[in-house]
């Protein structure tokens, strides 16, 4: 081999070589990014798949998958049906239509409502009666059916077309209940049963929530506020907070985990300002709803805290609160995860709400 053709080769074995160092360069760059992108996720992917959910709440999955839409008829017997089920009907025939019982809690009428849904999805509360029959019907989903064309694409306007002006007062026993909804709802006499049709303000006054009472037990109560106990503050508790998932499921957010230590921070609360007779964010001591969870070592990132006082039920809490801008903004936030949700009562049986999220 020639001395020409020896330096030849070896200048192709230093470019071969120079190569391999470079590409090996090149490898390492790419790792040294992927570890610094990996370890500082936190700060940055979590608050951009945030503001994208915000953006645009399609994004946002769900914890569970789709499940199909009730397939809805026009009901038999009433005018008026949620998800098929009429008052009247029978356990039985309620189960075969709605499937599983996910949760019975206490109520205002000293019954039960018992929730069906499959992860929040086609959300239905039904009442029976000691006997087994439908007394009570609620749902905040899509999923009302009637002999009046009124469902939820109906707006206010529409609803009073067909039904004419709602009620402006209820005959109780011993009472009268004056109505005042602030244009909010409307509730009617329709079969015997007092419907309720809770409007959205912030979409142009559509029908969003629908709750249906057999006008015997509604007119049994012998006050406003019915007699508070250990078992209607949990329910109302637990109420509140199923009531914030089926309202999130159906516009596109993912679910909450209910967290037992904050109800016990937003009970505190609710205690304190049935106690003091205050309604605040901030309590008497001047502590904030933040300073509340630090204090009971409750880790965040991200909270808020929504209060109610005064309305008879965890359903007409939700719809009120769910027609207040700030207090929309929590139930509808994409970045929290859990809640806890605190109730107490003052000495006259006036119930208290409190609502606190997080995001971890």
């Amino acid at each position: 081999m020639s001395k020409k053709s020896m330096i030849q080769y070896a200048n192709n074995d230093s470019k071969s070589v120079f190569k391999k160092a470079v590409l090996m360069k090149k490898i390492l760059r790419i790792l040294l990014v992927l570890v610094l992108v990996f370890m500082t996720s936190s700060f940055w992917f979590t608050p951009l798949v945030n503001w994208i959910q915000n953006i645009h709440p399609a994004a946002n999955l769900l914890k569970s998958g789709e499940v199909p839409k009730t397939s809805l008829t026009q009901p038999e017997d009433q005018t008026f049906a949620l998800a098929n089920v009429e008052i009247g009907q029978n356990k039985a025939s309620v189960k075969k239509k709605l499937g599983h019982l996910q949760r019975e809690t206490a109520n205002e009428f000293g019954l039960t409502w018992s929730s069906y849904h499959n992860d929040y999805q086609n959300f239905v509360a039904v009442m029976y009666d000691r006997k087994g029959i439908v007394q009570g019907l609620y749902t905040n989903q899509a999923l009302l059916s009637s002999k009046k064309g009124v469902d939820f694409s109906s707006r206010r306007k529409d609803v009073q077309k067909e039904l004419g002006k709602g009620l402006n007062k209820i005959p109780y026993q011993d009472f009268y209940l004056e109505i005042d909804s602030k244009d909010q709802y409307d509730i009617y006499l329709i079969d015997g049963n007092y419907i309720t049709f809770f409007y959205d303000i912030h979409d142009s006054n559509k029908v969003t929530a629908v709750q249906i009472i057999n006008q015997k037990l509604e007119e049994s109560k012998e006050s406003p506020y019915v007699l508070s106990n250990s078992s209607l503050q949990s329910a109302f508790e637990y109420q509140l907070f199923d009531l914030t998932n089926a309202e999130r499921v159906k516009r596109g957010y993912s679910l909450l985990d209910f967290n037992k230590n904050i109800r016990q921070t937003a009970r505190k609360h609710s205690a304190d300002m049935a106690k003091n007779n205050y309604f605040d964010h901030n309590d008497l001591a001047g502590n904030s709803p933040f300073d509340r969870l630090q204090a009971d070592g409750i880790v965040y990132q991200s909270a808020g805290e929504n209060i109610a006082q005064g309305q008879t039920s965890s359903i007409y809490a939700h719809q009120g609160l769910m027609n207040s801008a700030g207090h929309r903004k929590n139930i509808l936030y994409a970045a929290y995860d859990e809640l806890g949700v605190g109730l107490a009562f003052d000495k006259e049986h006036v119930p208290y709400y409190t609502e606190n999220f997080i995001g971890k």
